[in-house]
């Protein structure tokens, strides 16, 4: 599903900021699972709604929901190391690339200023990349240790808008969430939105444009440019 901008309204854009889990690695779903099997050792069952409204639609969605379910802090402190434990060996042994990802990030990295914009912390990024060979193609990176508070609040996109030195009406976000979305609306940035398996229910008010797969990115970027020029 589209939203009403066709190639010939499509911005100036000069940079491109790609949100990371469920973009351009299929890694969403890892967490998940290394989450929900956290929970059910202390008998909770996260499913993929409560994933969503928790994790996917909040920030810090282990401690609130956790605090939910009567955890106390230091529960909830052990069930990260446990999470975090089980998320590192699955992201090191399961299959995590998307397709389409690397040719669509080649076609665009000559024509856009290009940066990542994640949740992730920097452990976690630097384990997915370490099998990707993606970075290559960005110009800058941001992960939770670079700025306060994490999406749905602009901090992160606020920080990429600084970091790629170009004003905010000249850049795109690009996400998978409802969160991810609310933090680029709120940072001034348009978004589109490519859903996930565990994001395509939700509502992506707001949302600019709303693509099925990533591949669809290049030709409305770039014939848009051989318009305007």
């Amino acid at each position: 599903m589209d939203f009403c901008m066709k190639s010939a309204e499509t911005p100036d854009y000069a940079v491109i900021l790609w949100d990371n889990d469920g973009v351009l690695v299929d890694t969403e779903r890892l967490y998940f699972q290394a989450t929900r099997e956290a929970f059910a050792r202390v008998g909770v069952d996260l499913t993929e709604k409560l994933f969503l409204e928790y994790f996917l639609l909040q920030s810090e969605g282990t401690s609130k929901f956790g605090l939910a379910n009567g955890l106390s802090e230091t529960g909830i402190a052990e069930l990260r190391l446990v999470r975090d434990k089980r998320y590192q060996q699955l992201l090191r042994q399961e299959q995590i690339m998307i397709d389409g990802v690397r040719d669509t990030l080649e076609m665009l990295r000559p024509h856009f200023v290009m940066g990542i914009v994640t949740s992730s912390l920097r452990r976690h990024f630097e384990t997915i990349h370490s099998r990707t060979s993606l970075l290559e193609l960005f110009d800058f990176t941001i992960t939770r240790e670079d700025y306060v508070d994490a999406k749905p609040a602009p901090d992160p996109y606020l920080s990429a808008i600084a970091r790629s030195g170009y004003p905010a009406d000249r850049c795109l976000a690009i996400e998978d969430s409802p969160r991810g979305l609310i933090a680029a609306r709120a940072a001034g940035l348009d978004c589109w939105v490519i859903p996930t398996d565990l994001t395509r229910r939700a509502a992506f008010t707001g949302a600019t444009r709303v693509l099925e797969r990533i591949s669809e990115v290049p030709p409305l970027l770039l014939d848009a440019k051989r318009l305007r020029s």
